[in-house]
């Protein structure tokens, strides 16, 4: 692979975009470009599932990754239409991707997301993780893709349905891709505020990040302030 050509790591790559939102097209559009992934991005357009709006984003993931396994890919990436990059460097994904070829299994690629658990690989560009929840930026290997696929629609949202299955998960160190900072277009209202409360998508996977690859730090600093206040109180006592 070359390591500043690494989206050939990937052999079909989709974006799902509601017809009623040329907006996000358009900014999805200027995000390709700036990471050089315009030209190899098909758009996937769907109508907003009025009745059920859950249920219309389980079935736009299914669409994405049904039209790639009917391609023959063997690397399914997609994306969501408001991604945002940040701190997007090629030779962090060409060496991840290059490290998931030496495996003999590995079955979804992060660029982005929520995770409730990260571990080293040995390479420090790629971490595997617990899976949590988004799902704006990943990639599936076609098996993992197949089992997916053959999942019906049972009530439970898309990104639950990955965290379920089980699969041998990753995520390139750092992520880089983001969900923007506009409103949702799903109608969870309380839930969205509640994500602005805390500084909007973007900072809380950053945060997220941050706390799961570097969680003994974060447990080891209120220990040390503890332990100097506790030495702090015993020289002012005696």
């Amino acid at each position: 692979m070359n390591l500043s050509e690494p989206w050939n790591f990937f052999d079909k790559i989709y974006c799902i975009s509601l017809d009623t939102r040329p907006d996000r097209r358009s900014q999805a559009r200027q995000e390709f470009a700036a990471v050089g992934l315009l030209a190899r991005v098909e758009f996937v357009v769907v109508a907003k599932n009025q009745e059920n709006q859950v249920k219309g984003i389980f079935t736009s993931h299914m669409l994405c990754l049904q039209k790639g396994l009917a391609a023959g890919a063997r690397h399914i990436l997609v994306f969501e239409d408001d991604i945002h990059f940040r701190g997007f460097a090629p030779r962090i994904l060409a060496e991840a991707c290059l490290h998931l070829e030496s495996l003999a299994h590995w079955d979804g690629l992060f660029l982005g997301g929520i995770t409730s658990g990260s571990r080293k690989t040995g390479m420090k560009s790629l971490v595997r993780i617990n899976y949590r929840c988004l799902s704006h930026a990943y990639a599936l290997n076609a098996p993992f893709a197949r089992r997916i696929v053959r999942e019906q629609w049972r009530g439970i949202p898309y990104d639950g349905l990955l965290r379920n299955n089980n699969g041998d998960l990753f995520a390139t160190y750092p992520m880089c891709a983001f969900q923007g900072l506009s409103e949702s277009d799903n109608q969870t209202v309380t839930i969205d505020r509640m994500r602005r409360m805390f500084g909007g998508l973007p900072f809380i996977q950053k945060m997220n990040e941050r706390y799961q690859n570097h969680k003994l730090l974060f447990l080891a600093l209120p220990l040390a302030v503890f332990l100097g206040l506790g030495a702090l109180t015993w020289t002012l006592l005696w």
